[in-house]
């Protein structure tokens, strides 16, 4: 989720338009959703040794992960955040570091780790595993949607930056 920072944008955010009730419990089912998918598939990850073809592509992947999620937390620092779509009421507009490439880097790395867990299932459970990453793929993509519906209500910029970056991975997404 894009964050801000003042050196990122000097000028004070706007004044959020107020969300219905509504929103904010599809903001909550979104995160639920989100949780629920993670933990299931947390649960059926079994991630093999590294010599293993697939233990090494979950290896990767999770390593990847990590890596996405960290640079993602060292641009733009806890406090300027939240789990909801709701953007942080005192939040600045962050388009440095890695969210210079991406608008989403915290939700790309949650979907790297899904897909290491998917790919290191047991293999009995590898379908229900891949099914439960796009599922994930998909409510990252509403309540992304969603959040950036409520960006570019608060912040000037924000679809100038929206229109030169991607939502989840540098290139084509």
């Amino acid at each position: 989720m894009p964050c801000v920072t003042p050196a990122d944008q000097p000028a004070q955010p706007r004044e959020p338009a107020r969300l219905g009730s509504a929103e904010r419990v599809a903001g909550l089912v979104l995160v639920g959703l989100q949780f629920g998918l993670m933990a299931a598939l947390a649960g059926m990850a079994g991630l093999s040794r590294p010599e293993h073809p697939v233990g090494l592509t979950a290896w990767v992947l999770l390593a990847a992960s990590m890596v996405m999620g960290l640079a993602a937390l060292q641009a733009n620092r806890p406090g300027n955040f939240n789990i909801r779509p709701q953007p942080h009421p005192q939040g600045r507009l962050v388009t440095h570091g890695i969210y210079r490439w991406v608008r989403h880097p915290m939700y790309a790395a949650v979907l790297l780790a899904a897909t290491a867990a998917a790919a290191s299932a047991a293999e009995g459970l590898r379908l229900v595993a891949w099914a439960a990453v796009l599922a994930l793929l998909a409510v990252l993509t509403v309540k992304s949607m969603l959040e950036e519906r409520w960006l570019a209500e608060r912040h000037e910029g924000y679809l100038a930056y929206a229109q030169r970056t991607r939502r989840f991975f540098p290139g084509r997404f």
